[in-house]
């Protein structure tokens, strides 16, 4: 069967800290998500999920120390999908890069946020991405150094 959908691609992006884990995330409007982007012809959803990370937030550093497995939100928007995969970085500082296009950066605001707090803030379509992540990170052990 054709995919009619059009296919956005993100990371959820985690950092280790003394406090825990922190999550990034970006707010455009009012609406707070992870980094993530379309999908662009002929590229790879992974590759275009980096590609977002770095354009974003200009984290090059991503560790996908839980694997490359992968999940999906319901169709949304007028049938676009958002596929994320969860990475760990140890930077701390985010850079919110003007855009050429629009004259100002995509996002208006960034934080790193514990689990409590990034449930908080993101919408019910992303919560379920943020419990898939949080439970792919819980069955790897650490490996700060």
């Amino acid at each position: 069967m054709p995919r009619t959908t059009r296919l956005s691609a993100g990371v959820v992006v985690a950092r280790e800290t003394s406090d825990g884990w922190r999550f990034l995330l970006l707010r455009a409007f009012n609406h707070w998500d992870f980094p993530k982007g379309m999908v662009e012809s002929g590229e790879e959803p992974l590759a275009a999920a980096i590609r977002e990370v770095r354009e974003e937030s200009l984290i090059e550093d991503l560790e996908f120390v839980w694997g490359q497995d992968h999940t999906e939100t319901g169709p949304y928007s007028r049938g676009k999908v958002a596929r994320y995969y969860v990475a760990r970085t140890r930077t701390t500082d985010v850079t919110l890069p003007v855009i050429e296009e629009l004259g100002r950066p995509e996002h208006n605001e960034y934080r790193w946020v514990d689990f409590d707090g990034a449930m908080k803030l993101v919408s019910p379509r992303v919560e379920p991405v943020l419990e898939w992540a949080r439970a792919r990170m819980n069955g790897v052990q650490s490996k700060a150094g």
